[in-house]
């Protein structure tokens, strides 16, 4: 006797992430009617000691059409992943990875050192090092009498 496993929702839910997909594939009739980002790489921060590290998840994506700025406390990480254009022979039944351009930003905290930012893509994830600015003590003054 085999037992067979009937889950109502699976299909449901299905058809509700590719009728998302769908909605998520528009094509901008021109170029200031397109939205800032086609896609939103994930992100991780992390807060060391010395540092803070942001790694963001973008496989795909050549290191030369990644941009890292900095301006006015604001970490800026924008670029573009190419669609690879199937070939007749290729017998391609489904994309799913999102090509096109991505943009996230990051306010830095005071203790940021903007003037120290390194990055570097490593198996398609970039890793942003911000050091600290080294923690200045206060100083105590001493009241004399006059």
């Amino acid at each position: 006797m085999n037992i067979a496993r009937f889950e109502p929702w699976s299909f449901v839910d299905l058809l509700h992430r590719d009728l998302d997909r769908l909605a998520a594939q528009r094509s901008p009739v021109d170029a200031d009617s397109s939205a800032v980002a086609d896609w939103v790489p994930a992100v991780d921060i992390v807060e060391e000691k010395k540092r803070f590290v942001l790694r963001a998840d973008v496989p795909g994506v050549n290191p030369d059409d990644i941009d890292v700025s900095m301006d006015a406390g604001v970490l800026s990480l924008s670029g573009e992943r190419h669609a690879i254009a199937p070939s007749e022979d290729d017998g391609v039944q489904r994309i799913e990875r999102a090509t096109g351009r991505f943009l996230r930003r990051f306010t830095l905290p005071e203790t940021a050192d903007a003037e120290g930012v390194t990055a570097k893509c490593t198996n398609g994830i970039l890793e942003v090092s911000i050091p600290k600015t080294p923690e200045i003590q206060a100083r105590r003054i001493t009241v004399e009498a006059a």
